[in-house]
């Protein structure tokens, strides 16, 4: 039996038929002891509260990157300073963006692209492709078409047999030192950041060979200024009807010119060169060049091309391993010819202290494009030296500076112009940890280049040889169209360079000359 309850039964009262007033009061006294500061569960509270509020306001900030943007995303803040450049009818119809099937953007490929991505325009034949095809006629001497062969590779330089391993030869090319407009082309037409609708683009790559077509007339003795700059005013007239390029200004668009940069700025029609870079058009497009004004923010220096094309990440580290386990017999070597009427002669004073020098100094005397694009007896000196002599050639620079450094050999320099301010993006910021700079007037005042390379002991040697090495990724363009896999070469590093300045460009406190 169950037992009996002594109290009698009470219905629960009814929430409708109590006090409003009293229940008022029963929740503010409730929220008032839940949320005193003598309630140690009132804490818990506001440490939560502060969390989420300090979350929130960070993700309002946060820097998407544009490939993670929807189109209709971009539409709505077409005005964003992030974005200048974007300008978008209101009434435009916002279509998801298509990619042929080799470029399709996948989650794995956003990463990599994060820098940024090119869009290459698709010139008229006449501004590469036919100046290509009129190769036997791009310079007064002899055709040109037999360097300009294999992508701007030039032919396989079978002459290095026996001198570089031979299982690397095929890596080996007698390359022209003016074909970085063929290279650049041809590897930015499979990068794997190329995108082919230009509203996905952060850059756009104008494909013009600008130093072939203006090559053709430097030497002719009946060219004008109008034939010098012929090709490129018809680019320009061609590129300012482009709807990306006015609306950017040119800021985001770039070019290799393949010569060095006194080439395209003739100030006279008497003058040497196009003036090209002088044009209305070109004042913000960013130029690739084997040799900058250093002075002119919109030049960039990049390597000359060698004739080191790697086609794997292990042609790299074995020449690398040769280089650096390579017995040098000579305590320095200069490769060129006296030029009595050119800066009183100093090649040629170099050339006479290093054949004083008598075994510690190995000379070839060359001149022409027999210096300029290499041959086996340079390659042999520079493989045989510890050091090498760069004075200025024609101009500041010159193709034998990358010649040497590929070969494992510590560059001499005799003005700071030759590198130093040419290829920062390049070479290691400290001259001194791969290079060695003695003051021209120096050694005109009889100060012996010798003495002076014999004053770095074995290990300071052995050290900057290795700076050298671990460069010379760096230094040269990899055959693959693809590039290397596991490391950057030269077109790599300018890539990255290029969207990075474009990135820098964007931001609201840059301010060079805008």
């Amino acid at each position: 039996m169950l037992p009996h309850s002594s109290e009698p039964h009470r219905r629960p009262k009814s929430p409708e038929l109590s006090d409003p007033k009293s229940t008022f009061s029963a929740l503010t006294a409730a929220l008032i002891h839940l949320l005193s500061p003598r309630n140690p569960r009132s804490w818990i509270l506001y440490i939560i509260l502060f969390l989420q509020i300090l979350l929130l306001s960070n993700l309002r900030g946060f820097p998407y990157p544009d490939a993670f943007l929807h189109p209709s995303t971009l539409l709505h803040n077409s005005t964003n300073a992030h974005h200048p450049y974007l300008s978008i009818p209101a009434n435009a119809v916002v279509q998801e963006p298509t990619l042929p099937q080799n470029e399709v953007i996948e989650n794995t490929s956003l990463d990599q692209c994060g820098s940024g991505r090119v869009f290459v325009y698709d010139l008229p034949r006449t501004f590469n492709k036919e100046i290509l095809e009129n190769c036997d006629n791009l310079n007064p001497w002899s055709s040109r078409c037999i360097a300009l062969a294999n992508d701007g590779l030039g032919q396989s330089a079978a002459g290095l047999a026996g001198i570089v391993p031979e299982d690397l030869l095929p890596a080996w090319y007698w390359t022209d030192q003016f074909v970085s407009e063929i290279i650049f082309h041809r590897r930015m037409l499979h990068h794997k950041c190329r995108v082919t609708e230009p509203e996905l683009a952060t850059a756009f790559y104008i494909p013009f060979y600008a130093g072939l077509a203006v090559g053709k007339y430097l030497w002719s003795n009946t060219s004008t200024a109008k034939d010098r700059d012929h090709h490129c005013d018809m680019m320009l007239t061609w590129l300012n009807d482009q709807p990306y390029y006015k609306k950017s200004n040119g800021w985001n668009h770039f070019i290799t010119m393949g010569r060095i940069t006194w080439d395209f700025r003739r100030s006279k029609d008497q003058d040497w060169g196009s003036s090209c870079i002088y044009k209305t058009g070109m004042r913000n497009v960013t130029r690739l060049l084997i040799e900058r004004n250093p002075w002119d923010y919109f030049d960039v220096g990049v390597p000359y091309p060698t004739g080191f094309h790697p086609r794997f990440d292990s042609d790299v580290t074995r020449w690398q391993q040769f280089v650096r386990d390579r017995r040098r017999s000579s305590l320095f070597c200069f490769a060129g010819a006296p030029r009595r009427t050119f800066r009183n002669d100093f090649r040629g004073l170099l050339l006479s202290q290093c054949r004083d020098s008598g075994e510690s100094c190995r000379a070839v005397n060359c001149s022409g494009s027999r210096c300029s694009n290499g041959t086996s007896a340079i390659m042999e000196a520079f493989l045989e030296s510890d050091f090498c002599l760069q004075p200025r050639g024609d101009s500041f620079t010159r193709r034998s500076i990358f010649d040497c450094m590929v070969a494992g050999s510590i560059p001499v320099f005799f003005w700071r112009r030759s590198a130093y301010f040419q290829y920062e993006w390049f070479l290691p910021a400290e001259p001194g940890s791969y290079s060695v700079y003695i003051d021209r007037n120096a050694v005109k005042n009889g100060t012996s280049v010798k003495a002076v390379l014999e004053s770095y002991s074995k290990e300071e040697v052995r050290k900057m040889r290795e700076k050298v090495i671990e460069y010379i990724p760096r230094l040269v363009y990899a055959k693959s169209n693809n590039g290397l896999e596991g490391m950057k070469d030269a077109f790599d590093v300018a890539m990255e360079g290029v969207f990075r300045r474009f990135r820098d460009q964007e931001d609201l406190s840059f301010s060079k000359w805008r």
